[in-house]
């Protein structure tokens, strides 16, 4: 029979206190940057602080990957294999890699995860990327349900998926629009975002088919209630997206994302388990429409279905919607009331779309009941607009405190014999130790059972609680004596959990298995001669480097490629009924550059490329 697979719930952590924080709220995993190439500029950490990170998640099994998923240049390779070595060294568990230069460098044995920069999306590339030797592959976000399935079915190692937060519009590792128009490389975690701006849609004659619209601005994921589906198709690790989230945001989406796991694996104990170790207990009640959201869609992993034209992207604002709470019954001047059965609260935020459009804001002043509320500013909000919340004060200040606890079950056997007072522990992390002091003890003038169960349990300042105890009721011992022999054997625990915790090794390279293209373009991202090295060794004969390092763009230069479709997403796709509804040539144009979109429709995909640019 097979053992049940490891179910890992992989959190963001801009720092070491949010790491911490996402492991007391339930994350197996984490994923953060070091102090370089970690594809977030504004999220890196010095060695000290990673290591507290460590030290704090293998107390529970839980882990620690350290992006190095950015490009690197040939004059930083021997800085980069420096930083592994460190990396390796305070016992960061695995990297998160793009560059294939990693391969043939001179690296401790540490386990390598294959990036979503790395644009895995299909079997052939999950086969080519296990025999280079990665350990665990994250794959596109693009996926289907369908096309998770065929991965899981050709590859042996862990499969890791998005489950919640922001999307990229274009294939990640493959868009170029930040480098090509701003010199900011989003492969070198310098993104300048330019797929959240606004942008006038306009035909072959410049005239305004839709104006000012952020028509490359998608919502962001929630695959919340699709957990289950994706176990079976053969997801194992299940990540959040937000290394440049607040503490709070952690907080919420991984205390959701744990209970939400938990209920698939209690139901089928006899196919999952969870990765890591520890009983979480909550201050809050998650939920996540209270964090920053754009709204929430599926993507595409219900398969590519028509849809109404709002499932996917938020074309109206890329800020946060929050919470919907409700309809406006009335406003008159700066009183507000909505049809809610939301708590309203001094501080909160409320969002809505006015009459032209836009997305706007206004500040509760003070709550006074019933959904109504006194605002700061006078506003004219029509009757029936759609309210949100997005800045919920009350919750907010529960996620500043602290807000969860993280524990270790132990279950302790107390005998004494000969001249000997023992005590075994047994944790649910599988570790077992016994610890003696040698002693005279009288047998005791009335029961002692509950109170020596009561001083086993004195775990204050530990991980740990007292699940079960067995101890020799008839013998009276000095409470000063179990206290000593109580903190002596949880610290061998400590002890042996350090020396005995399982540690992931790298996986052997298949020098011989063929990649399964011989031709690479500027965007498969080669910007040095050992990752131009890796890819010949396995049959690469024609390779283009990437654009950062020198590869002039030009028109025909794919600025972003995309499985989401503006024409789609507008109701107006090619190979459907309304396709006329837009004209055949489209272009995005801002007030300096024209970008062409061109669909294609045979792999229902599509293209920016520049057309001009003032």
């Amino acid at each position: 029979m097979l053992k049940p697979a490891d179910i890992e719930l992989l959190a963001p952590a801009r720092n070491a206190d949010i790491a911490i924080a996402a492991i007391d709220h339930g994350a197996d995993a984490v994923y953060m940057g070091a102090s370089h190439h970690g594809a977030r500029a504004d999220a890196t950490n010095s060695l000290d602080d990673v290591r507290r990170a460590c030290d704090h998640a293998h107390r529970f099994n839980a882990r620690i990957y350290a992006t190095v998923n950015t490009l690197v240049y040939d004059d930083e390779l021997a800085e980069v294999e420096r930083l592994v070595h460190d990396l390796y060294r305070i016992g960061v568990d695995a990297l998160i890699v793009q560059d294939m230069s990693l391969l043939r460098m001179d690296l401790p044995p540490i386990s390598l995860h294959a990036s979503t920069q790395c644009d895995l999306r299909t079997p052939d590339k999950a086969r080519f990327l296990e025999a280079l030797g990665f350990s665990q592959l994250v794959m596109a976000r693009e996926l289907t349900l369908d096309e998770i399935a065929a991965i899981r079915r050709a590859t042996t190692v862990p499969l890791e998926a998005f489950v919640h937060g922001a999307l990229c519009v274009s294939y990640s590792g493959r868009c170029a629009i930040s480098q090509v128009l701003k010199g900011r490389s989003a492969n070198r975690g310098e993104c300048a975002q330019l797929c959240r701006l606004p942008y006038d849609l306009v035909d072959s004659k410049g005239r305004v088919l839709i104006e000012g619209k952020h028509l490359l601005s998608l919502r962001d994921m929630a695959q919340h209630d699709r957990l289950e589906l994706m176990m079976a198709a053969g997801v194992s690790s299940f990540k959040i997206e937000g290394r440049l989230k607040d503490a709070a945001y952690v907080k919420n989406v991984v205390a959701y994302y744990r209970r939400a796991i938990d209920k698939v694996i209690a139901s089928q104990p006899e196919r999952y388990r969870r990765a890591s170790h520890g009983s979480v207990e909550l201050a809050f009640e998650p939920a996540i429409e209270k964090s920053f959201n754009r709204g929430f869609t599926h993507y595409f992993l219900d398969n590519r279905r028509p849809h109404d034209g709002t499932a996917m992207a938020s074309i109206d604002t890329p800020k946060s919607q929050g919470q919907y709470l409700g309809r406006v019954l009335r406003c008159n001047g700066n009183t507000l009331t909505i049809d809610t059965r939301a708590t309203l609260a001094n501080g909160d935020g409320l969002s809505f779309t006015d009459a032209q459009g836009q997305f706007s804001g206004v500040r509760v002043n003070r709550a006074l009941g019933n959904g109504t509320a006194l605002l700061r500013e006078r506003a004219d909000i029509p009757r029936g607009t759609r309210i949100f919340r997005t800045a919920d004060k009350a919750f907010n200040d529960l996620l500043t405190k602290p807000s969860a606890s993280r524990t270790i079950a132990i279950d302790a056997e107390l005998r004494y014999t000969g001249h000997l007072l023992t005590l075994t522990l047994t944790d649910e992390r599988r570790n077992r130790v016994t610890h003696t002091i040698e002693c005279d003890l009288q047998p005791a003038a009335k029961p002692q059972g509950e109170r020596q169960r009561a001083e086993l349990a004195k775990l204050g300042g530990t991980i740990y609680y007292l699940n079960d105890a067995q101890v020799p009721g008839g013998i009276f011992i000095p409470a000063s004596l179990l206290s000593q022999l109580r903190r002596e054997t949880i610290d061998l625990l400590d002890r042996t959990h350090r020396i005995t915790r399982p540690v992931d090794k790298r996986r052997p390279e298949d020098k011989g298995y063929p990649c399964p293209v011989k031709r690479l373009e500027p965007a498969d991202n080669v910007a040095n001669h050992l990752s131009e090295a890796v890819y010949r060794d396995h049959g690469v004969t024609d390779i283009t480097p990437a654009l950062e390092v020198g590869t002039p763009a030009t028109t025909s230069t794919p600025l972003m490629h995309t499985r989401y479709c503006i024409r789609r997403q507008l109701g107006a796709c090619l190979q459907g009924p309304n396709a006329t509804r837009l004209p055949r040539d489209l272009y995005l144009r801002t007030a300096t550059t024209l970008l062409r979109v061109t669909c294609n429709c045979k792999s229902c995909e599509m293209t920016l490329t520049l057309h001009s640019c003032q």
